[in-house]
This record gives C-alpha cells, structure tokens and sequence, in this order.
C-alpha cells in the first residue's frame, strides 16, 4: 500500500471504536476476540471467520490480542454485540505458540508485529472467555479455532502434566465450532437469522455444547450416539481415557459420525459430528472473500508479522491431509479427507498476488498440509462414505484413492509461465512416499514422472522439505509412517531427475526424537543411517505433546490406544535431551556423551558408525590409562 495516500479504513473490518464510524455503524452484532494479530488474509483464520460473517450481512468487529491484565478496556470497547461473542487463540494453540518440547518460554510470537511476545495469554480461549463471561454474563461466547477444536473432549495438557475437561467446562464458553469452521458457522448464522440464540442451538453438525445432565440427551433422528468413559473414570484410570481417544478419532474422521456424549460432571457433553467436505464451490467461496490480504494498517509502526512475512505470496491449494500421522493434528482439525480449490480460484489468488506493490516475481508455496495431495480423493466414494481407517496410505495405499499428480502439475506449468512470475517454489513439505511406485503400487508411473520433472526442474528453492521422521521400523509403525527404505528409494529419484536438469538441489529430511515407541539405540541407529546418506541433520525436533494425537495420548498412557498395549515413551528431561543428542553427534562437545551412552547401552557397532576411528582411539587411550 502507498503510505503517501489517505488510508481506506472500510477495506478492513474494524477493530477500534472510531473505525465503525467509517462503515456507518453505531452497534456490533458480533465480537470477534482473537489471540493473533488482524491480517486480513485468507491464512488467517479470524479474517475468514470475519469475512464470512461480513458477506452474510452481520457487522462484525475484531479485537486482536486485547490486554487480560488491565482494566479490560479491550473487551468492553465496542460493548455488548447484538448477538454473540466469538473467541479463537489464533492459527496455534497458545501453549504450542508459547513453549517448547522442552517447555521452555519462546522470547517471540510469528503472529504479534514485530514478532513481539507477551500480546496473548496461555490457554488464550480459557481468559478470553472467562473475562467475556464476567463482563457480559448473559451474552452468548461461541468458541472455534485450533485451540478450542483440539480441547474439545477430555485432553492431556503437556504443559500442566494434568488431564483436562472439554474445553467448554474451562472456559465457561456456550458452544464450541471444532474443525474448519464455515459450513457450521453459516448454519448458526442461518439459526440466529431465525431467531435462535447460539446457547440454545443443539443440532448443527461439527458443533459441542455441554447440557446438564438432568435436562436429558437433545432427542436426535440424524445422528447415532456413542458414549465415551466419563472424564473424572479418565482421571481414575488411563486406559479409560485412552480408550476413548480411538473412538474420538475414528468417529471425526468418517464421512458419516455418531454423536459422542461424555459425562463431565454433572453435565453431558455432546459433539455432534462433523459436515461433510467442503465442496469445491464452497472452498471457493471462503477463498474468494474480499481479502485485502494485508496486515490492518494499524499496525505499520510495530514492525512486520513474521507469520504473515512467510505466507503473503504464498498460495493454499486446499486443506485436509490423508496421512493420519500419529503427532499431526492436522487431520483432527481440517479432517482427512481433502477439499480441493479450483484451478480458476488457485490461478485468480496468483493473480492478486502478482499485482501486490512488493511482489518481486517470486510465489513462495503452491501447496497445503500436504503439498501433493491437491485433487486427491476417493475413486469410488461410496466406499469412503462406509470407511473408518484414519489414514488412507498407512499401512499401504488405499486401493480406492486416486493419486494422480496431474492436476498439481498442470496447475504449476500455468503458474511457471504467468508472465509477471519469475518463479514458484513448492514450501510445504512434499509426502514423499505417494511418489515411491515400490510403496504406492497403482500409482500412475507417468503422473508421478511428470510431477516429478515439473518439481525438480522448476519449483524448488534450492532445497527440497520432505519428512521421514525416523529410520526406526518399530517407531514409524507407531507413527503410520512407512518403511524409512522408501526415503531412500525417494532419494535415489530425487537426484536421478536434478542430474537430468543439471541441477545439485539437495533433499533436507525432517525427523523427530523421544516420539513414543522410540528407544535412545533407536535415535542412535537414525544418526548411523542419515550419516551414511551424507545428511547432518538440521531439520530435526524434540516430539511434543499437543492435544488430539495418538502420540499424545501414549504419551501421558504409557498404552497405544488402538491396541491398549504399553508402549515406551521417553518423558523425562534427561531421557528426552538423551535422545535429541545423537541427532548431533558431528558436533565435538556431543562426541564423548554419546560414546558414553553407547557403551552403557553396549553398541559399540553404532558407536563406530557415527564416531569412526575417534572412538576406537579415546578406547585405546582409557585402556592404556587403566593399565598404567
């Protein structure tokens, strides 16, 4: 934007007092509390859920990052909306936003100006809410993001070491939207239209609500019901909570859910299954929302939003991962199965981006959580319409899936020969395995090798992002991760296609350590292995806790909650640092610990793999000290 011009402040919704008088509003019918700054851009999940509420006629004013530690002045500014507050974290849980794997308190925010920490609470949704609450006791609070989404039944919290309730009982909050949330918002939208208040409203799907227990279950004809152990039995006994997640993950994962109910209390619970995929027409919609795709311009004296820096020419091809992975909580909140964006609104966002003043040429990801699982979907769906498993690709590929990369490639060649785009790279992290035919046996090899081609050749930015995890059978058995023998197939592909491009784009893996089901002689053989590839590792992290994920839940269980067997899990500081270790055994100040611990462990194999003839050395010399 040219500073030098008069700013058009109804080009964003308003977030203070003053700009309501710009649009002609002298009331609100919906506060929007958020913990990450406003950009309005369709990353953004309050500028979507704004912009929505905005298209179907309500006025809708947002309160980004309001201060929970004065006077409240933030959350009383625009007064007592006409209908309902609604409140998110953000795009991250505010735990996960605020610490590490090693709970350490990060010194920066990616969503705060500046990058500045300190603009948002831990457990945001939980104050937010709770303030709203004190403040405006009658006016409804409907809660929705990742963080409320990933709360909403009973939850282990890493950062307490505690189990938790449904978020709903923590935060005193009146309905909770979980997942992606437009098809239900526009459903409470369409009931209050009708005169219905949003803590009245029972029977939207992908919606919870607590209701006490002497009021009885709401009677339902649409929906099937599941109990899940109550939540002070999950307390009393980790199996029972374990046992419940399976039934958690299967039934939102499923075309078609049951209606879970778990006693809190003396309340019931009840999650109300999820919609349906968006449609190709309504993930166009959402997309195509007049987005200014830019920060509120009030926020041009604190500095960039690192956040936003990364993604503002970047494009969203569609939502949703098939890959089921046991730490991801991306298909628990966007779902497994994939919503795909046309290729006229893919290319339309291009477009748009092209013609921002800072645009050099350069578009930074055609991608998704999986870059390359655009159009991907069910052959036949009325088998995906009956299926349960949480993956389509772990253990194998499902027969039923349709893999073909086409549709991706023809959309990168269009955008490769846009005249205004010097180039566009790939920066979410390619599933490999999808394009190993040894793995992915009915792939087409002629989709794949043009994919392939298209990729190497013009859409990497000098290094490719892919993630195998571990090298471990055992570990990526419990992550639904396939064989680490497939990365190594893939690598050999990798680099075949940059030879015939005259290109040396190395591959950079991404693996994780102390994931459950991981051993320290296991984190020691991934370094051994990764070694003889020529990698040192950087891409690497500790496994981290976080609501909603099978890893999760053996975690704090000790038990695999699809089996209910134990399962090791590291949890200790010392334990967890330990195996992070290895991951660095090319650094000097990490050489002797590691000798050490191998010897303890009595693998003298791996400690010649990844020390050499060092170690064999430092062992002759403590032998002839003994002696002498």
């Amino acid at each position: 934007m040219d500073r030098s011009q008069k700013t058009d402040w109804t080009r964003w919704l308003p977030i203070t007092k003053k700009e309501l008088t710009y649009h002609g509003w002298d009331e609100v019918d919906i506060v929007l509390i958020t913990g990450d700054a406003y950009v309005d851009h369709p990353a953004f999940g309050a500028a979507v859920i704004g912009r929505l509420m905005q298209r179907e006629g309500f006025r809708v004013a947002i309160v980004p990052q309001p201060n929970w530690q004065d006077d409240l002045r933030d959350f009383k500014k625009f007064g007592r909306p006409k209908y309902f507050f609604a409140v998110t974290a953000g795009n991250m849980d505010s735990m996960v936003n605020h610490y590490t794997a090693n709970k350490r308190r990060r010194s920066n925010d990616a969503y705060t100006p500046g990058g500045a920490h300190g603009f948002r609470p831990d457990y945001a949704v939980t104050t937010y809410t709770r303030i709203l609450k004190q403040l405006y006791p009658d006016v409804p609070v409907v809660i929705g993001g990742i963080e409320a989404s990933l709360r909403r039944v009973t939850h282990y919290d890493y950062w307490s070491d505690r189990l938790m309730p449904t978020i709903l009982k923590t935060s005193g909050a009146d309905l909770l939207i979980y997942g992606m949330g437009e098809k239900p918002l526009l459903a409470l939208l369409h009931a209050i239209r009708h005169g219905a208040r949003p803590d009245t409203v029972r029977d939207i799907p992908q919606t919870a609500y607590l209701i006490p227990m002497a009021a009885g279950l709401p009677p339902t004809t649409d929906f099937e019901d599941v109990e899940l152990h109550p939540h002070e039995e999950c307390l009393a006994d980790k199996r029972a909570f374990a046992a419940n997640f399976k039934v958690v993950e299967i039934e939102s994962n499923k075309i078609y859910g049951r209606r879970i109910i778990q006693r809190v209390g003396t309340d019931y619970l009840v999650i109300n299954p999820p919609f349906t995929p968006m449609t190709e027409e309504e993930i166009d919609a959402s997309f195509d929302l007049p987005y200014t795709r830019l920060p509120h311009p009030k926020y041009r004296k604190r500095g960039p939003i690192p956040a936003y820096e990364m993604i503002k020419f970047s494009v969203n091809m569609h939502r949703g991962c098939f890959g089921g992975c046991s730490f991801c909580t991306i298909s628990a909140h966007q779902g497994k199965f994939i919503a795909s964006r046309s290729e006229a609104s893919i290319l339309k966002e291009v477009d748009d981006i092209t013609r921002m003043p800072d645009f050099k040429g350069y578009i930074t990801d055609l991608g998704g959580p999986s870059a390359n699982m655009y159009k991907m979907k069910g052959i036949d769906q009325s088998i995906c319409d009956r299926c349960q498993s949480p993956s389509c690709i772990y253990p194998v590929v499902c027969s039923n899936l349709d893999t073909s990369h086409d549709a991706m490639t023809a959309i990168y060649r269009k955008v490769d020969a846009h005249p205004k785009v010097k180039k566009a790279t790939i920066g979410s992290g390619i599933r490999y395995d999808l394009l190993v035919p040894a793995f992915n046996k009915r792939a087409d090899r002629r989709s794949i090798r043009e994919y392939m081609e298209q990729l190497v050749s013009r859409h990497v930015s000098g290094r490719l992002k892919v993630a195998p995890e571990h090298t471990s059978e055992k570990t990526l058995k419990v992550m639904r991760k396939p064989s680490f023998d497939y990365f190594f197939a893939f690598k050999k592909m990798f680099d075949r296609y940059n030879r015939e491009a005259g290109l040396r784009q190395p591959l950079i893996p991404y693996f994780i350590s102390a994931h459950p089901g991981c051993e320290e002689a296991d984190m020691a053989d991934l370094a051994a292995r990764t070694k003889d590839l020529g990698f040192r590792l950087e891409q690497v992290q500790g496994f981290t806790p976080t609501p909603m994920t099978v890893a999760t839940v053996a975690y704090y269980s000790g038990l695999h909650p699809y089996t209910l067997k134990p399962l090791y899990t590291a949890k200790t500081k010392k334990e967890r640092e330990a195996q992070h270790r290895f991951f660095f055994w090319y650094k000097p100040e990490f050489r002797e610990a590691i000798a050490r611990r191998l010897r303890q462990l009595k693998r003298p194999d791996l400690a010649q793999k990844l020390l050499g003839g060092r170690e064999k050395r430092e062992r002759g010399r403590r032998l002839r000290r003994r002696k002498g």
